[in-house]
């Protein structure tokens, strides 16, 4: 609670009523009130006069939430024409009634379907692709009278007759655990709070769980339930803060993997599938920076490690013995290529890699021990594994697309080497392709380092520094930005705007090195790289900064607060979307979700001088000052349980005592439930861009 404080009724009601009874002349921004919270750290006194937004239950906190709300819509209003009709212009480049390709499963064929008007997918399955259709769960159904549903997991037992499913009608990652009878439509009174995961025993009756602790969210317990019994047997918690637990089932089904999670160390246990009343057994005890994950296929352990290989190598091992003394080498290292996963089939395997910001798949064949790479057409594109449940498949599912080229869902026949197209997103109104460029182009960033741009724009787009550009990046976590395909982004493209990803270190684009080099105490390469980026295209005649516009969401909201900060003069516009922009204050707090867990990725600020200071130098938040800052949105739910509401809330308030120059800060908050990805329905999504693009556009000079 702040330390010093007048009652909040009073103060915010001067605010609000003074707010209101202007709305209808010039809009004035609510005022938030100032109430010093102090705090002692390494011996100085910190200040934080809107500590008090934090209160999510105190009834000033949502009037004045209200209130931002109430000025972000009266400031937009006469935005409304433009935003309805980018809204009918992207739903007209969405097929509204469609089919997901049929993944088979045993004798099933496993899909989904939507429906015209209808806000979620329906999950069905037909037994052999001519059988009639089951509907296994319609959430169109299931959130009725709800203003958000969101399903989890989703997966179905061995013998095809149970459903174990997940979740959320809060927006808070609160996942309750479901268990369907797919026999007879029922379900059954097996039930559990703050599900994480979820994987099924071979007996078809006993379920391994993973649950989230109550407060910091992390996943820390595993759990074996049998179906019908009323408690659940705990197997393992994980004591360690900063870990995380995932389980799963390997692919041949022979065993259950118990995955402890940190940002730079993990951990593994596993029993057998058929042995689920036997304990997990340690594959290898966990050792500072060292991630290794496990898979298993005909009798031998693959193992996908990282110790002495940056980039990852794999290991073989036989099961009885699993041993490190008996590990062979697979896969070797590659210091170019960043193995990310290994996908292991009865007479396959294939390895998914990325380098030069570019995915590729190679598949190796056990009977020739030949590797061959599937071709892909473009120099700029993404591809991802697809769908392919079945050990003794011998096809591959993938998926491919591009800046310019809609989702495209491949099988890759191991036996004649030819991709077959299964289905192409259909992209209604009239798409061409061919009237769209993508390119890459690489900026030399300050300390030489060349980092890439995708990008993609319309035909007729003139270099001459006078047409707008939207410039996205995340760069955290190692979680590179694909060159993904958008059609809502037509509207952007259509209108003469070019669009441009940024891959600035802290994602993994360039291997695990990138990574290394933006986080922890390397953080502000992140930031230089993107200003970079954005001076680049400015120099090069791309746009200027009176046309230059920014969007990024999460962690790449915290990019954007921070290059605000460092750069307010290079931006018209930025969209700061579920921005983690309060970083030393939440890093402060180990109450709060993911902070623990997140101490490999920014630091442990309250356990390290250095690093206090260190995230002080860039924290959005601490790092606002007086400055011509470029008008901003920022946009957040209230339920967001991976960036707290009072992140984007608190920088508002704070943004606006200090910037100077007359452009907008506005902050949008969604009140009904809702996540960190916002509204849960796909035309409640759709809406909500329509509006953050009219705005980004309106700020270019763009309301047609």
């Amino acid at each position: 609670m702040p330390s010093c404080r007048r009652p909040l009724r009073s103060l915010m009601l001067t605010a609000v009523l003074s707010t209101g009874s202007l709305l209808a002349q010039t809009p004035q921004p609510p005022v938030a009130p100032v109430i010093p919270h102090t705090e002692t750290r390494y011996g100085a006194t910190v200040v934080d006069n809107y500590f008090w937004l934090r209160e999510k239950s105190n009834p000033e906190v949502t009037r004045y939430l209200e209130a931002e709300n109430a000025y972000t819509a009266a400031m937009t209003a006469g935005l409304k024409p433009f935003e309805d009709a980018l809204y009918s212009e992207m739903l007209s480049h969405i097929k509204q009634t469609d089919l997901s390709v049929p993944v088979r499963r045993g004798d099933y064929y496993y899909y989904s379907r939507t429906e015209e008007g209808k806000q979620y997918p329906i999950q069905c399955r037909k037994k052999g692709m001519d059988g009639a259709e089951e509907v296994l769960l319609d959430l169109n159904e299931l959130g009725k009278g709800k203003k958000f549903a969101s399903l989890g997991a989703f997966v179905v037992s061995d013998d095809q007759n149970l459903l174990a499913y997940t979740i959320d009608y809060v927006g808070y990652r609160q996942f309750m655990l479901h268990v369907k009878d797919l026999r007879t439509g029922a379900d059954l009174p097996d039930t559990m709070e703050r599900v994480d995961g979820v994987a099924w025993a071979s007996d078809n009756r006993a379920l391994f769980l993973t649950t989230e602790d109550p407060v910091n969210k992390r996943a820390n317990q595993a759990w074996r339930h049998t179906l019908g019994q009323a408690d659940s047997d705990p197997l393992y918690e994980e004591k360690d803060e900063t870990f995380a637990l995932s389980v799963e089932k390997t692919r041949d089904k022979k065993y259950v993997v118990l995955t402890s999670n940190s940002t730079d160390t993990t951990e593994v246990r596993y029993l057998r599938a058929d042995q689920p009343l036997s304990q997990f057994t340690l594959f290898l005890p966990r050792e500072k920076q060292h991630r290794y994950y496990v898979d298993h296929r005909e009798g031998l352990f693959y193992i996908r490690s990282d110790k002495g290989a940056k980039n990852f190598q794999v290991f073989t091992a036989p099961e009885d013995d699993p041993g490190p003394k008996n590990w062979k080498i697979f896969i070797a290292h590659d210091p170019d290529v960043l193995l990310q996963q290994v996908d292991l089939f009865h007479d396959f395997a294939v390895a998914v890699e990325k380098t030069q910001a570019i995915n590729r798949m190679r598949i190796y064949d056990f009977k020739s021990g030949r590797w061959t790479a599937i071709p892909f057409p473009e120099p700029v594109y993404s591809a991802f594994p697809g769908n392919t449940p079945e050990f003794t498949s011998t096809t591959y599912r993938y998926s491919y697309q591009s800046l310019v080229t809609p989702p495209t869902v491949f099988d890759y026949d191991t036996e004649t080497g030819k991709s077959i197209v299964r289905k192409r997103q259909e992209v209604p109104g009239g798409y061409d392709p061919a009237q769209y460029v993508s390119e890459r182009q690489w900026v030399t960033a300050r300390d030489g380092t060349k980092v890439p741009l995708s990008i993609v724009y319309k035909r007729g787009f003139v270099r001459d520094g006078t047409r707008p550009l939207l410039l996205y990046g995340y760069g955290a976590y190692g979680i590179g930005m694909p060159a993904s395909f958008s059609s809502s982004r037509l509207v952007l493209l259509d209108r003469g705007v070019a669009y441009v990803i940024a891959h600035p270190r802290g994602g993994d684009d360039m291997g695990q090195q990138w990574y290394d080099d933006g986080k922890l105490m390397n953080k502000r390469n992140s930031f230089n790289d993107f200003i970079d980026c954005a001076q680049y295209l400015v120099e090069n005649k791309w746009t200027s900064p009176d046309r230059l516009l920014a969007e990024g969401g999460s962690a790449g909201g915290l990019l954007m607060g921070a290059v605000v900060n460092m750069r307010p003069d290079l931006f018209k516009a930025v969209h700061l979307a579920v921005p983690f922009v309060d970083v030393m204050n939440d890093m402060m707090d180990p109450s709060l979700p993911l902070t623990t867990t997140d101490y490999p990725e920014w630091g442990n600020p309250a356990a390290d001088k250095a690093t206090y200071d260190y995230i002080l130098s860039y924290s959005p938040y601490d790092n606002l000052h007086a400055a011509a800052y470029p008008a901003m949105l920022l946009t957040e739910s209230l339920n967001d349980s991976q960036v707290a509401y009072w992140e984007a809330a608190k920088f508002t308030a704070r943004a606006r005592t200090l910037a100077t120059g007359g452009n907008p800060i506005l902050l949008k908050m969604k009140m009904d439930p809702a996540g960190h990805g916002g509204a849960s329905g796909r035309y409640d999504q759709l809406h909500d861009q329509s509006f953050e693009y009219g705005w980004l556009l309106s700020q270019a000079g763009i309301t047609r």
